[in-house]
């Protein structure tokens, strides 16, 4: 029973956290640290993102259908779509090959907590600085811009960076406004959490028990539910109040998580 209500709490923190600048692969790895839990081949983690995945496709299937729908006569949704494919291949390609290397060095609470002090700092660089957008429409950035967000996404590869902090700084700084390039996180969130999903699930699956897929199934619906509430209320909020709340709480939470780890280990 006290694995179950881990497993719904850090559903509940990978649903609130996937899809703001803060980084939920970083907090799910702290706070499993001091409960003291462990998932089989680090799995949980990464699985429990199903959920979130979900969560953002009810909210866009409207206009993702409507993007299927124009793709035999509208060439701006075959763009679209090219851009998204751009974004996506660097972490297809990146964490195929560093997958191993990931998990089995990366994944430590030092490097969470290290990662999510700089980049609080970071966010706060960010909204000091006077950026002056070009694109107010996350389905109209040039290709290689698409391209170039691809690439910084994979920082996130180090836990405690942040996909999303990643890609909507990135697409901040190569021009966009700051709702255009949270909405291309979104986009661009689903062929990556899906792809990571599928290909932890492929490499992972033998080794996972009965009990370890139950854990796995509270955290997805657990993660679905709190992921909702972010993806319908996250647009607004980033729009009227930047990033300044997000990187207090990566600093405090990186300096919380040093003391904790020199104090307890």
């Amino acid at each position: 029973m006290s694995q179950i209500i881990e497993a719904l709490f850090l559903g509940l923190i990978e649903g609130l956290t996937e899809f703001l600048p803060v980084s939920s692969t970083g907090h799910l790895l702290l706070v499993g640290h001091f409960l003291g839990f462990e998932s089989t081949g680090k799995t949980f983690e990464v699985l429990i993102q199903l959920g979130a995945i979900l969560a953002i496709l009810s909210v866009y299937f409207s206009r993702l259908l409507g993007i299927a729908k124009a793709l035999p006569y509208d060439p701006d949704a075959r763009r679209f779509v090219i851009g998204i494919l751009l974004a996506f291949l660097p972490a297809a390609v990146i964490g195929a090959a560093l997958h191993g290397f990931i998990k089995d060095v990366l994944f430590n609470p030092w490097i969470v907590c290290m990662t999510l002090i700089a980049g609080g700092f970071v966010l706060l660089m960010i909204d000091a600085m006077p950026l002056r957008p070009t694109y107010k429409d996350a389905t109209k950035f040039p290709l290689p811009m698409y391209l170039k967000i691809g690439f910084l996404q994979c920082l996130a590869m180090v836990p405690g960076v942040s996909r999303s902090g990643a890609t909507i700084v990135g697409a901040m700084v190569l021009g966009a406004d700051k709702r255009a390039a949270a909405e291309f996180s979104f986009y661009l969130a689903m062929p990556t959490m899906a792809g990571a999903f599928a290909y932890d699930l492929l490499k992972n699956y033998k080794i996972l028990s009965a009990n370890d897929a139950s854990l796995i199934v509270v955290g997805f619906i657990a993660a679905f539910v709190s992921a909702l509430l972010v993806v319908k209320t996250f647009l607004d909020y980033i729009s009227r109040h930047g990033f300044a709340p997000f990187a207090w709480w990566r600093i405090v939470v990186g300096a919380a998580g040093l003391a904790g780890l020199i104090v307890f280990g």
